[in-house]
């Protein structure tokens, strides 16, 4: 290959630094072997990089296109260099993280934060699924650390032991109804019998192999199914439906009278939210979130209690 990474890199300086000699000084070299670098490459492109017919030399054509193009191939080089680094280090290049839909981002911004003060480069993955989606996540290996997984998992997950969880905890939930809906004036206790006869808002599993699961829904009840938490807040807002709600997320509007909350006989089901991890996986990122969520504050901070 003609190619290499030395001569992208003295390109790069010489357009940096505006001139031969300037590139010559920053990468610590004399200006002739700049030269001489720029004209070997030429000779073995047999490609006219510099149009030298004026008082200072410029780029032809050719020559901005292989800049652009080795810059990128220079900074994959140093990406490459860092994953290896942080490979040796113990540091993964990437943790991927998926959230149950109980849970903020907003709420783990401040982890994020303080993960970062490590400065060890792991990137961070984001996503989010709710109840199966996140176990499903897990077993294809889309996530290496799930946060607010709903219950201990399906029995075949279980059963494999290819997973470690700890209790995350449980989050607190109130049934709300908008001052609008028919519900709202009925008697306490709400009866489930009285509950079946009124249209239910739940957040869809967004599981595609791995059985689903619901929480909180009664047996042949009518149900509007929406994509997110946020979503089911506003169709309950909007009087579309019933149904539960994690109280930190709810308060606002109880404060502010567009939500009620009505007491039933048989309350939501404790979800158990667990965080899961990989049983073979020993990075130091996913050992580091692995232990600051076993820390009761972060959990607090995580679940709105």
């Amino acid at each position: 290959m003609n190619l290499t990474l030395e001569a992208l890199q003295i390109l790069d300086a010489i357009d940096r630094k505006g001139s031969f000699a300037g590139a010559a000084a920053a990468l610590d070299k004399v200006p002739s072997a700049i030269t001489y670098s720029i004209r070997k490459l030429e000779e073995d492109l047999d490609v006219l990089l510099y149009d030298r017919r004026g008082h200072k030399a410029k780029l032809t054509i050719a020559g901005e296109e292989l800049l652009m193009q080795g810059r990128h191939l220079l900074s994959a080089a140093q990406e490459l260099e860092n994953h290896v680094k942080r490979a040796a280090s113990g540091w993964e290049a990437e943790l991927r993280i998926v959230l149950d839909g109980v849970i903020r981002f907003d709420d783990l911004i401040p982890l994020i934060q303080e993960f970062e003060q490590h400065g060890c480069g792991t990137r961070i993955r984001i996503s989010q699924e709710v109840l199966s989606g996140v176990w499903e996540s897990m077993v294809s290996g889309r996530a290496d650390l799930a946060i607010g997984a709903a219950h201990d998992g399906p029995d075949a997950i279980r059963m494999r032991g290819d997973f470690q969880s700890r209790v995350l905890g449980n989050i607190d939930w109130v049934f709300a109804v908008a001052p609008q809906h028919p519900l709202a004036s009925a008697a306490e206790p709400l009866t489930p019998t009285l509950l079946q006869a009124h249209r239910a808002v739940a957040v869809g599993d967004t599981g595609l192999t791995l059985p689903s699961m619901t929480a909180g829904l009664l047996t042949g009840q009518d149900t509007l199914t929406v994509p997110s938490i946020q979503a089911k807040l506003s169709a309950q807002l909007a009087g579309l439906g019933c149904g539960h709600l994690p109280r930190r997320i709810a308060q606002p509007y109880l404060e502010a009278g567009t939500l009620i909350e009505k007491q039933t006989t048989n309350s939501r089901p404790a979800g158990n939210n667990r965080i899961v991890w990989r049983t073979g996986d020993k990075g130091k990122a996913l050992k580091w979130f692995v232990q600051k969520l076993s820390d009761p504050m972060v959990q607090k901070m995580l679940l709105g209690a």
